[in-house]
């Protein structure tokens, strides 16, 4: 896959002031299926984010899934590992935030940070990275065949965004918190980036685990893709749900007529 091929500013036909009341809709809808994924407690969710410093995943997850009930749903922020995590294998801190069943997990960076900054970075070997391609592809197949929807989202911006938003974060007083000298450094290696981000989606894109590349220079393009491409993969599963939902509906009726008959 080229990320060169995928223009960052599609707006899929829609405009700010059009997509507003969409995204609302789907906020409902999602609600709604996530209500039944809940109550039916027969599948579990993991949404994963990628791209690149200043991407939005912070955003896309405030306007995305910010009406799903939290009670459901956790968030995860992959930070540096600790000496703790570096002393197994890297899916070890990853396996504990899999979603139970019934619940959304939100992986807001991932275990992808594990073939994109150690690439980069030169951090570990390249026989040691090359390898966890497949240690990726088949830890998803696990979760998969453990019942597990996963949606895998890569936020694609151009530099030229990234830039603009960095210089919002200098000039903005309100976004100077965000300000990181590292996001600049990160700049200078944009060209390995995006070879490695091209290798993850080419080498971890199954039918199982697919990829979503996500033209984000758009915020609310952004968000719209991300709440449409959720809402229509998880509406595929709604039939599942409502179905187990109302026969162990029907079983707790019959058992409450036989327990009252018999009092």
């Amino acid at each position: 896959m080229s990320l060169a091929d995928i223009p960052p500013r599609q707006d899929g036909g829609f405009t700010k002031k059009t997509a507003k009341p969409r995204l609302k809709e789907l906020n409902e809808r999602l609600h709604t299926l996530q209500e039944a994924l809940y109550a039916a407690n027969r599948r579990s969710v993991l949404i994963l984010l990628q791209g690149t410093d200043t991407a939005g995943k912070g955003g896309t997850i405030e306007h995305v899934m910010g009406g799903v009930d939290p009670a459901g749903c956790h968030v995860i922020g992959f930070k540096r590992p600790t000496e703790l995590d570096l002393a197994h294998d890297f899916l070890w801190r990853v396996h504990p935030h899999a979603p139970a069943q019934g619940m959304i997990s939100i992986f807001d960076r991932s275990h992808y940070e594990d073939v994109l900054i150690v690439r980069v970075h030169d951090l570990v070997p390249p026989g040691v990275w090359q390898a966890r391609y497949e240690h990726i592809n088949a830890f998803e197949k696990l979760l998969a065949d453990s019942g597990t929807i996963i949606l895998k989202f890569f936020l694609h911006i151009s530099m030229e965004e990234q830039a603009e938003r960095l210089k919002a974060r200098e000039e903005e007083e309100d976004k100077r918190w965000k300000l990181n000298p590292g996001d600049y450094e990160e700049r200078k290696r944009w060209d390995d980036y995006e070879q490695a981000y091209e290798a993850m989606l080419t080498r971890c894109a199954t039918e199982y685990a697919p990829w979503y590349v996500v033209p984000a220079d758009r915020k609310w393009f952004r968000n719209l893709a991300v709440a449409e491409t959720i809402v229509d993969v998880l509406g595929r599963h709604e039939t599942e749900w409502c179905d187990a939902l109302l026969e162990r509906g029907r079983k707790n009726y019959e058992a409450l007529k036989k327990e009252l008959r018999g009092s």
